[in-house]
């Protein structure tokens, strides 16, 4: 991106590549490498210019953290068809590409080493969990109610509980050791351990409609 192109762009089209620029340095760098310098070269201006839209570079790292929390839920939210198909299709892009990738590896753990340590990072970090475990248990309640079984507010809520712990740990194996596994055989073992969870099958997809997908 040209200095001539980011000035064209507006207000919030700026903050957007300014952080777009952010998340790529962290990747590449981590968040001590992730400098304000270091990410005014990524995006082609000054160090001025970012401290011009936000007033530290705490901040910046903030609103990044943000963006990726938020881009998950967003998957989740956007999921439709029936109630089967949308907790298939969550199953799915959880622990696939872009989702389930080294970039995002390498975005959540450097976020993650902070978390503890980092009041406001903390705070994103568990406002976008409860968040993303909500819609979750939404995509529970509506699965359970469509099998005629009971879809109370606890339930549900451990069952979110259990099938995001899956679902963690299955992602962290396929980003941090990926070769050593079949193709989608992490994602078949999602599956089976989740349907095991909820009592009914889901429907594992074929590989035609998992590449759709």
């Amino acid at each position: 991106m040209s200095r001539r192109d980011f000035h064209r762009a507006s207000e919030a089209e700026r903050r957007h590549d300014l952080i777009e620029a952010t998340l790529e340095c962290i990747s590449e760098a981590g968040l001590q490498g992730a400098t304000v310098r270091h990410i005014a070269t990524k995006a082609g201006v000054t160090a001025g210019l970012i401290r011009h839209y936000f007033a530290s570079k705490e901040i910046i790292l903030q609103e990044a953290y943000k963006v990726v929390i938020a881009r998950l839920t967003e998957k989740a939210k956007n999921i439709t068809g029936t109630p089967e198909e949308r907790l298939r299709t969550f199953v799915l892009v959880n622990l696939t590409e872009p989702v389930a990738n080294s970039r995002s590896l390498s975005l959540w753990a450097a976020f993650i080493s902070q978390v503890g340590v980092d009041p406001a990072l903390a705070a994103i970090h568990h406002e976008g969990y409860l968040s993303f475990r909500q819609e979750l248990e939404e995509l529970l309640a509506d699965f359970l109610a469509a099998k005629g079984e009971p879809a109370g507010p606890a339930r549900c809520r451990a069952l979110a509980i259990a099938v995001n712990g899956i679902l963690d740990g299955l992602w962290l194996e396929g980003c941090l050791a990926g070769e050593l596994f079949e193709e989608s055989e992490l994602v078949s073992i999602a599956f089976s351990s989740i349907e095991a969870l909820v009592g009914h099958p889901i429907a594992v997809p074929n590989d035609t409609e998992q590449d759709r997908e």
